[in-house]
């Protein structure tokens, strides 16, 4: 697994510095533009909202982008925040390549 060294920069975040404030566009107005609720995309520019497939759509269509653009900051950013959030996914032992690339199970019986 690789090791992210800074925090990745959050969806929400793109769209504020790249998109709003350079082209002088309110929240409301980009929400309308978009088809969505102030809230909704409010909570995602304030990093407190998630990009879904349907507002990755939405965003690569206003932006001339492409949703995997927005769908693969959202997987960076949420995979570093697990990672640093809780190390209890760390306690998980690798399943042994013999029994992985097999047909035997984790706790099957011997067949009779």
């Amino acid at each position: 697994m690789r090791k992210m060294i800074r925090r990745p920069t959050h969806p929400g975040n793109i769209i504020k510095e790249d998109y709003l404030v350079p082209l002088s566009v309110t929240i409301k107005d980009m929400a309308e533009l978009l088809g969505v609720s102030r809230k909704t995309l409010s909570k995602i520019i304030n990093e407190r909202g998630s990009i879904t497939p349907d507002m990755a759509l939405r965003l690569s269509r206003a932006f001339d982008t492409t949703p995997d653009f927005w769908l693969n900051l959202q997987k960076n950013y949420d995979l570093w925040q697990a990672e640093t959030a809780s190390k209890e996914w760390q306690k998980v032992k690798p399943i042994p390549p013999n029994i992985l690339h097999s047909n035997a199970t984790l706790n099957s019986e011997p067949s009779a």
